[in-house]
């Protein structure tokens, strides 16, 4: 499988690719747009610049019984602001009544814990497939002018080449990667049968504040601040390409306005890697301390499923956004640090097991 699109959508990618974006973050301001998956990790952030930019903003948020809006709790301003609503990407029904009235639709919502996804393929399938099927449809049967999906690096697997283009064959390396390939090509797939307004937006590993404890970020940040000298990870040799979160945000934000054909397919990262040993070593000097890794096997992959190296090809993402990361690895692991450190009663550095 690789990600190359039928001729026709080939061509409509060419023509969209004439020029960059030079839509400025205020083309969405009183503009509707619905954020799925805005509980979580990256969707918290880009509702939080929605906002900001003046957008008329609806936040789709996983169903559950406490009625918690995930981590926009936390921001009682941007809570305030936005149309808040409960839900399930898994339901149709609730997925078009979110949809209906949106002119723009950021998709996010997704499982992507690697690891659960050996323990739960099934459950990867259903949101992440199936929960794709049902934004689509509804973009596509009530008129959105644009939906951004959500995809990912681990899409590529290991690379035969690098730096990574867009039209790198896809490899299913983990359950996780195999959903959100299959996500992708239903994408490309209702751009090029319906002409339906989608683009994909594919980010390396964004980090930051907000991000889950099983990231390895956060698990290395979160031992070190809670004065450990010998860290547990799994293996320090596969080598990722780092974005932090505000630079994968405002990729979001250009890819909402930009003029981009149906099945459109753009990643965003850095053009650079680190190791895994690498990164713990620039996080210690952040906080000025000595460590040691210790190999938890508990956080090894199986030998097959292990990806060795993602590296982006940031091209694209300049050339049709205009977009560029502006915070280095290190300022970003500095910034995580210290929300990290301000919040001494959410860290647990025994939670990198899940």
């Amino acid at each position: 499988m690789t990600d190359h699109p039928s001729p026709f959508c080939e061509a409509q990618r060419r023509k969209s690719g004439r020029s960059a974006s030079q839509n400025p973050a205020s083309a969405l301001r009183g503009r509707r747009v619905l954020v799925t998956g805005a509980d979580g990790f990256i969707g918290s952030h880009v509702v939080e610049r929605l906002v900001a930019d003046g957008a008329d903003v609806r936040a789709l948020c996983c169903y559950n019984s406490n009625g918690s809006y995930g981590w926009l709790d936390e921001l009682p301003d941007v809570r305030a602001a936005a149309d808040l609503r409960l839900g399930d990407v898994r339901d149709a029904g609730s997925v078009e009544a979110a949809v209906d009235g949106c002119e723009i639709v950021l998709h996010l919502a997704a499982l992507i814990a690697i690891p659960y996804s050996y323990d739960a393929p099934r459950s990867y399938v259903d949101t992440n497939v199936t929960g794709t099927l049902n934004v689509l449809e509804a973009v596509k049967r009530t008129g959105a002018t644009r939906l951004v999906h959500t995809s990912t690096s681990e899409v590529y697997g290991t690379p035969d080449v690098v730096p990574i283009t867009e039209d790198h064959p896809l490899r299913g390396q983990s359950p996780y990667s195999a959903s959100k390939i299959a996500a992708d090509k239903l994408c490309e797939a209702w751009a090029c049968s319906f002409g339906t307004p989608v683009v994909v937006l594919r980010p390396f590993n964004t980090f930051g504040p907000r991000q889950s404890a099983r990231a390895v970020i956060t698990t290395v940040l979160s031992q070190l601040l809670a004065g450990r000298t010998e860290i547990r990870l799994g293996s320090t040799a596969p080598r990722r390409d780092f974005t932090y979160v505000t630079d994968t945000v405002d990729g979001f934000v250009r890819a909402a306005t930009a003029a981009l054909e149906p099945g459109t397919v753009v990643q965003l990262g850095t053009g650079t890697t680190v190791s895994i040993g690498e990164l713990v070593e620039r996080a210690a000097k952040a906080l000025d301390v000595d460590v040691t890794v210790v190999e938890d096997e508990q956080r090894l992959r199986p030998e097959r499923s292990e990806v060795m190296v993602l590296l982006s090809d940031p091209r694209r993402a300049r050339e049709l956004l205009g977009w560029k990361p502006s915070v280095s690895l290190d300022e970003g692991l500095a910034r995580t640090a210290a929300w990290l450190a301000a919040r001494p009663g959410a860290i647990d550095p025994d939670r990198y097991q899940t």
